[in-house]
């Protein structure tokens, strides 16, 4: 059998992957900084390489039609800038940092620390099939853990080709990748894994924290919700339908931090539709068959995410949503146009679950006070969007609504800048990564004090009077 291939059945071969990686992680925690820059180098020569690339392309072209320029942008890019970043930072990262010390513990020195959690797991989604499984592993092996790989079953062509190359790149007892369906991941989180990092839906990432918390696991959930899009009147509404169209569209709407929803002040919102229109027919096509075989606009993943998008649109236009734009569709193809609706409710299905398709709906507000009563409805997002030249506004928005991350003038740059954290809040994430904060995330952090000068013995049994005062006069430096 291959070892990076599991049925969902083959419970002993699983339990024997992790058994060898647990009987392997104290070797991994021993890496120096060197060989665990060793083993990124490994990962960055397999994605320079055309073939290598090519091949991915393919897998996510046979997966859901993703275009080659985001395959580059979205999925290879981001791998690759990580790992140019974790090379020039870990040094310093996995150094000791010495942080201050209190007077009360005068003759001491305090340290943090970083050691590895051990076993990992990461659960990979389907939208983002590679970035979302490799890019966390980055910092799994710049912290010294082992890892087993779960990639989502959706995408069988890019799950394929994920185990092909780890197989290439390590020996199994440091990665490998385990393929299967819900039975495979149910069998992976009955084991003892030390940290467990998932990207998906916030239904999922409920059943991936109680399964954790069996073997009080750690977890990094990197969830999702209904993102806000806010635009005033200040801005050039063509240079925004752009942007939000680009931030709704890629990889045909399936992102997690793509804007849900548009919150537009109600005298622009005639203008914002007609210049998203003239957008769509500059990326995409001017015809429904022109975007259906255009090679620049992803399909959506399969039968049952189609239907659920078509389900939140029917259920929408029957309580009486206005289609401004789109509304074509081909379950054949697997196709769901850019679609823009307006005035929807929050009665309506498609304001109650995170989209996660081509469709935007549009609220209006005419006094900005109205804007955080909307968003403050729905639980807190993963990311926030606001489109204004009023500095005004966008201050009251930071202090008004609470969101995971929040991008200004712009979409999608939640990934942009790896010195920012990058997680939810609640429903839409729990813990942080990228940077630091990725290798935090599969790190302990260890408090070392360290005594050099004995200042303490005054203070032992028996408590006399003399020792009381004493601990009066400490407790105020305490």
């Amino acid at each position: 059998m291959d070892p990076a291939t599991i049925s969902s059945t083959d419970r002993e071969k699983i339990q024997q992957l992790f058994q060898q990686q647990q009987s392997n992680r104290t070797e991994m925690a021993r890496t120096t900084t060197r060989e665990r820059i060793a083993r990124l180098d490994r990962i960055a020569e397999f994605l320079n390489d055309e073939a290598n690339n090519q091949a991915l392309n393919e897998a996510l072209w046979a997966d859901f039609k993703k275009p080659e320029a985001e395959v580059a942008l979205s999925e290879v890019a981001i791998v690759l800038s990580h790992i140019r970043y974790i090379k020039r930072k870990l040094k310093g990262w996995m150094r000791p940092r010495k942080v201050p010390t209190n007077l009360a513990l005068f003759g001491t020195s305090s340290h943090i620390y970083y050691e590895p959690k051990g076993n990992t797991l990461i659960i990979g989604p389907w939208n983002y099939p590679f970035m979302l499984s490799v890019y966390p592993l980055l910092y799994a092996i710049a912290a010294g853990n082992t890892a087993i790989i779960k990639p989502s079953e959706l995408t069988v062509h890019t799950s394929a080709f994920i185990a092909k190359m780890m197989r290439q790149l390590f020996p199994e007892q440091e990665v490998v990748v385990v393929e299967g369906g819900v039975e495979t991941t149910t069998q992976l989180l009955d084991l003892p894994f030390h940290h467990i990092y998932f990207t998906g839906s916030p239904r999922v990432g409920r059943i991936v924290m109680g399964a954790a918390a069996k073997h009080l696991a750690s977890v990094t959930l990197e969830l999702g919700g209904k993102s806000p899009a806010v635009i005033d009147d200040s801005v050039n509404m063509e240079t925004i339908a752009e942007k939000t169209l680009w931030g709704k569209s890629l990889n045909g709407g399936q992102t997690c931090i793509a804007p849900d929803y548009m919150i537009i002040q109600e005298n622009v919102k005639e203008q914002f539709v007609e210049a998203y229109r003239k957008a769509i027919r500059k990326f995409y096509g001017t015809t429904p068959e022109e975007m259906v075989t255009s090679k620049d606009f992803a399909h959506i993943i399969n039968d049952k995410n189609f239907d659920r998008l078509h389900e939140l649109f029917t259920d929408a236009v029957d309580k009486s949503a206005r289609v401004e734009i789109g509304g074509v569709f081909s379950k054949e193809e697997l196709f769901f146009s850019p679609t823009v609706l307006s005035q929807v409710t929050d009665k309506m299905e498609i304001m109650k679950e995170e989209i996660f398709g081509p469709i935007l709906p549009i609220l209006t507000y005419r006094d900005q006070e109205e804007i955080p009563a909307i968003i403050n409805r729905h639980p807190q997002p993963l990311s926030m969007y606001v489109a204004s030249k009023r500095r005004s506004l966008i201050h009251y928005l930071k202090q008004e609504t609470s969101a995971g991350g929040m991008v200004i003038n712009d979409y999608l740059l939640g990934f942009g800048n790896p010195n920012l954290p990058f997680g939810g809040v609640n429903n839409s994430g729990i813990g942080k990564s990228m940077g630091f904060r990725g290798f935090t995330e599969f790190s302990n952090e260890k408090g070392v004090i360290s005594r050099y000068w004995d200042t303490l013995h005054f203070l032992y049994p028996p408590y006399t009077e003399t020792v009381n005062k004493m601990l009066k006069i400490l407790k105020k430096w305490a």
